[in-house]
């Protein structure tokens, strides 16, 4: 009887010191798609685009070295705006 007195004791004793569960706020990032707002890049006049056939050669590799410069900095544009969306 003594024993089921204690344990009946001990058991109240334990519900008594019951702590309340806190609340804990926990930030989760999660990717989340957006429009990509990069402006437009414009293709611009080739300048081996007004070549004729009566050009002479040294009038078409310079056509031709400069549309290479010009494609390097298209380029560059496109990987600006690709750039900015990532």
């Amino acid at each position: 009887m003594r024993m089921l007195l204690i344990l009946w004791a001990l058991a109240l004793a334990g519900c008594g010191g019951r702590v309340e569960p806190q609340v804990q706020y926990v930030r989760v990032e999660v990717p989340v798609q957006v429009p990509c707002r990069a402006p437009e890049v414009a293709v611009p006049p080739w300048a081996s685009a007004g070549l004729r056939k009566a050009d002479s050669l040294e009038v078409k590799v310079r056509a031709l070295l400069a549309e290479l410069r010009q494609r390097a900095g298209y380029e560059k544009q496109l990987q600006a705006a690709v750039a900015a969306c990532q």
